[in-house]
């Protein structure tokens, strides 16, 4: 049965629980992520769990100084559609720090630098199905990276649009766009520039 209780001061946050995992084997080795099966024991009882081993991944909201934001447009076959997102990447190089990797991608997908970098969030976007989490970055102080990049596959054809914060704000909150990390760091961003406005 569920417990209710009243917010109060009460510091909301997200708590890492351990459990007794009795066993944990690659049920399935991918091209690009793997499914791991967990035989795990949650309030006495066994239980059995599949989910993605993902590397984790980064994602970028690229924001100029007029207050737009780079989006790209690129084909995801799982879900069959071009969707639009902000630029990404996977945490694939081991040990590689994650703002590293969101600095590296930001020059691979969209041939741009910046000179500032704040963290925004990180997110879970599956976390029933998935031990991914994404952090997402703001990028300000743009400027082209000083090589370009060859692009292959699902990337080779993407499509990339300036979009003014407000016009993205507008999109999530009207239903016309899903990426999830995307999602987030538009309206994140929204929200720290107006604090940021605020703060004078």
């Amino acid at each position: 049965m569920a417990t209710h209780g009243e917010f109060g001061d009460l510091d909301l946050h997200d708590e890492p629980f351990d459990v007794e995992v009795r066993e944990s084997h690659l049920a399935y080795h991918g091209h690009v992520w793997d499914v791991r099966e967990d035989r795990l024991v949650y309030n006495g009882s066994e239980l059995i769990r599949h989910y993605v081993d993902h590397t984790g991944a980064v994602a970028i909201v690229a924001l100029d100084e007029r207050d737009r934001i780079l989006l790209i447009q690129q084909y995801r076959h799982p879900i069959r559609t071009r969707d639009w997102e902000i630029p990404a990447g996977l945490l694939d190089i081991d040990g590689e720090d994650p703002l590293d990797t969101a600095k590296r991608e930001l020059a691979e997908e969209v041939d741009l630098v910046a000179e500032r970098w704040d963290k925004l969030v990180s997110m879970a976007p599956t976390p029933g199905g998935s031990d991914e989490i994404i952090h997402i970055y703001l990028a300000r102080g743009l400027s082209d990276a000083p090589e370009e990049f060859a692009r292959f596959g699902e990337e080779a054809d993407i499509r990339s649009l300036w979009v003014p914060l407000d016009e993205a704000v507008a999109a999530v909150t009207g239903g016309r766009l899903m990426n999830g990390a995307m999602m987030l760091g538009i309206m994140v961003t929204a929200e720290r520039l107006r604090r940021e406005r605020a703060e004078g």
